[in-house]
């Protein structure tokens, strides 16, 4: 690996291109021997869900998101960590969320990309709501049990 690693974490409106991100993160590092990634993309709920909507905090959900980041790379030997969340109105079949973990070995990108995205699902402060296709209203996702569960194997 050539020096520390610094991940990169973006919140952003616009879409992201999967391929661009990989690309960026391998340029220039041999070392690599192995990237996961993961993309979150927005479903359409079998037809009911016209748009999610992402709120967040500015500031706040990037310096949290870059705390965990850290955290991964502390735990992991990554050779490069990206994190991408998207906010405002997302449609159904467009990007939410990419986690992409790279390193020499396949067995710690798969462990950090899962690391992250359990904390992304259970504690990253967005806050989601739903807009319905039949135009009524959809109201605010609770978060699920089952994400907080998914969590709680990482805690050393």
């Amino acid at each position: 690996m050539v020096g520390p690693v610094v991940p990169i974490v973006r919140i952003e409106a616009k879409d992201f291109d999967v391929a661009a991100e990989i690309d960026g993160l391998r340029r220039g590092n041999a070392d690599i021997g192995a990237v996961v990634t993961f993309s979150g993309i927005c479903r359409d709920e079998s037809g009911t869900l016209a748009a999610l909507e992402l709120e967040h905090y500015p500031g706040m959900a990037e310096a949290e998101i870059g705390r965990i980041a850290a955290q991964a790379i502390e735990r992991w030997p990554l050779a490069g960590l990206v994190a991408i969340h998207r906010h405002g109105k997302i449609r159904p079949g467009e990007n939410i969320v990419l986690v992409v973990a790279a390193s020499r070995h396949r067995r710690a990108a798969f462990e950090a990309a899962e690391f992250m995205m359990d904390y992304l699902k259970s504690n990253a402060p967005f806050w989601k709501k739903e807009h319905r296709a039949d135009g009524g209203e959809g109201g605010w996702v609770d978060a699920k049990a089952s994400d907080d569960e998914a969590a709680l194997r990482w805690r050393k």
